[in-house]
């Protein structure tokens, strides 16, 4: 199972999306392993455009796993930003929590951002 982030979404909900981070997340779908977490979901409810987007979005919401942010997930993302800075990062706290999420269930992320490739380095 793979965390998939904002960024890998974009491209596979858009007809003009990457096709190579779009075919990356259609395998996920078809295989099953495909999740999110509620900060994923309302990144994209919030940049939904179109009523195409918006029925996927539903479907998504009742499809996918959604992997729970819980206290925990906001210590560990806490303890990223702190490690993030002590190395000279400023990172989104969007992308820190999603980080933190994917930590604490064990899930690599598939994603299309920087960030996360920063993240990894800190642990």
């Amino acid at each position: 199972m793979k965390l998939v982030d904002t960024s890998a979404w974009i491209h596979a909900l858009r007809p003009n999306g990457d096709p190579q981070i779009r075919a990356r997340v259609n395998v996920l779908l078809q295989s099953g392993d495909a999740a999110w977490c509620a900060l994923v979901r309302l990144e994209l409810w919030t940049g939904a455009r179109g009523p195409h987007e918006k029925r996927v979005l539903r479907e998504m919401e009742r499809d996918l796993p959604d992997l729970e942010i819980n206290g925990a997930t906001w210590d560990a993302a806490c303890e990223l930003a702190r490690l993030a800075r002590e190395s000279g990062h400023t990172i989104p706290a969007t992308d820190l929590l999603i980080a933190a999420c994917a930590q604490l269930h064990g899930v690599e992320i598939e994603h299309e951002d920087e960030h996360f490739n920063v993240i990894a380095k800190l642990r």
